[in-house]
């Protein structure tokens, strides 16, 4: 019987690259709100729900304001990332990504996507993964954001595995802490410094087997 049966990945900073995206949209509102937005404090905002983005924008600004305003940023903020995000392709997919999927696919071990982001089927679609992916959670099915396990929970059960069986990829520190606190084993993608709480940390996709990570955690 094989040791892993299921792997779940995050989108933004995994799969594709959306940060620059989200980036430029959130520096549009905080200008809007009165103040620069700058990409090191973007970094807060990995893995972290839109109202919960938003909430750190507004402390870093130093800004208050109504929550019929904070309806109305949400909505601007989501309309102008999905106008950046409208022409994504496949170039925009991490490399090694596409590779290490189908070494999965062909080890008939399962795969999901596990995100926050509410916009993760037309991402997928858009850059010509979503067929790889058996599972699909984003933010428009969990209710609890990460550190909260909810959304690579949802994903096990939908694929029929135990987390114990279960890899999740992440890219941020709420992610690992997500996944370890669901009881999944936990890869980090970055640098080991930002990751510590991961059980195995790589740089990311590029020249890096499906067997590398399973012998990794075994």
């Amino acid at each position: 019987m094989k040791r892993f049966e299921a792997c779940i990945f995050d989108l933004d900073g995994v799969i594709v690259d959306t940060a620059k995206y989200h980036y430029k949209a959130w520096n549009t509102i905080a200008q809007k709100l009165g103040f620069e937005f700058t990409w090191e404090e973007n970094e807060q905002l990995k893995g972290v729900s839109r109202v919960d983005s938003l909430e750190i924008i507004l402390q870093i600004g130093n800004v208050v304001i109504s929550n019929e305003e904070r309806q109305s940023y949400l909505a601007l903020k989501n309309d102008i990332y999905l106008d950046l995000i409208k022409n994504m392709n496949p170039s925009e997919i991490l490399p090694g990504v596409e590779d290490f999927l189908r070494q999965l696919q062909k080890q008939e071990i399962k795969i999901a996507l596990g995100s926050a982001s509410k916009n993760a089927r037309p991402i997928l679609d858009s850059v010509h993964l979503i067929n790889l992916f058996e599972v699909i959670v984003d933010g428009n099915e969990v209710s609890k954001g990460k550190p909260d396990p909810e959304v690579f929970e949802k994903g096990a059960k939908l694929l029929k595995v135990e987390a114990r069986k279960t890899i999740v990829f992440e890219d941020s520190i709420s992610g690992i802490i997500a996944a370890n606190n669901g009881g999944f084993r936990s890869v980090g993608i970055g640098e080991q410094k930002n990751l510590n709480e991961a059980e195995y940390v790589i740089s990311g996709f590029k020249d890096i087997s499906a067997n590398d990570i399973f012998k990794a955690l075994s």
